[in-house]
């Protein structure tokens, strides 16, 4: 479980296909792992992965090929959103974000506001039912407020801080991105489903 509070901005440095799928090397710079241990969750865009080996600066993660049909973002040299599971003392910053992306999303527009930005974005059809102004969404990893919902297209408000520190800042028209639906969307459409299964 993770917060969607951005820790570092790492790289991947090294993709190796294996019979699986790829495995991943990413480089960490500054942001420590010594609390970090062999089988840990680390959430790389938005996506809960496993650390199979360490450094004191890189980390190692194994991606299936069903996971890398469904994500975004881990070519070689690319820039991904870090942040380690969360712990029970921690703060809850964001929302509750599981790490398990549910579809890829599309930059539509990105505008300029003061020092903000504002990014559109469009979800594939099956998710926009679970997206609600001023509800949480995480992008890439990213805990984000909802400020408007339009048909499948939402769109996001990115303070300086954000840009400052998540691989957002690079989004332009027509960028893929990695989406997780707010957990509690998810399991209120449950409940109601099986409420209607017991009125039927």
């Amino acid at each position: 479980m993770f917060t969607g509070i951005v820790a570092a901005v790492g790289r991947v440095v090294a993709a190796t296909p294996s019979a699986g799928g790829v495995r991943l090397r990413i480089d960490t710079g500054t942001w420590p792992l010594d609390d970090v241990a062999i089988g840990d969750s680390i959430a790389v865009n938005g996506a809960c992965l496993t650390v199979v080996s360490r450094t004191d600066h890189t980390f190692d993660v194994d991606l299936s090929q069903e996971t890398l049909a469904c994500v975004v973002g881990f070519e070689a040299q690319a820039r991904v959103n870090l942040e380690k599971a969360l712990r029970l003392a921690d703060r809850l910053g964001g929302h509750l974000v599981t790490g398990h992306v549910d579809g890829i999303g599309t930059v539509e527009r990105v505008t300029a506001v003061g020092d903000n930005r504002v990014l559109e974005m469009r979800v594939p059809e099956a998710l926009a039912r679970y997206v609600a102004r001023k509800g949480s969404i995480a992008v890439n990893g990213v805990s984000l407020t909802v400020n408007d919902v339009s048909g499948s297209t939402f769109a996001v408000n990115l303070i300086p801080h954000t840009l400052a520190n998540t691989n957002l800042e690079t989004l332009a028209s027509g960028a893929p991105v990695n989406i997780e639906i707010d957990l509690v969307a998810r399991y209120t459409e449950r409940l109601l489903e099986s409420v209607e299964q017991r009125r039927s």
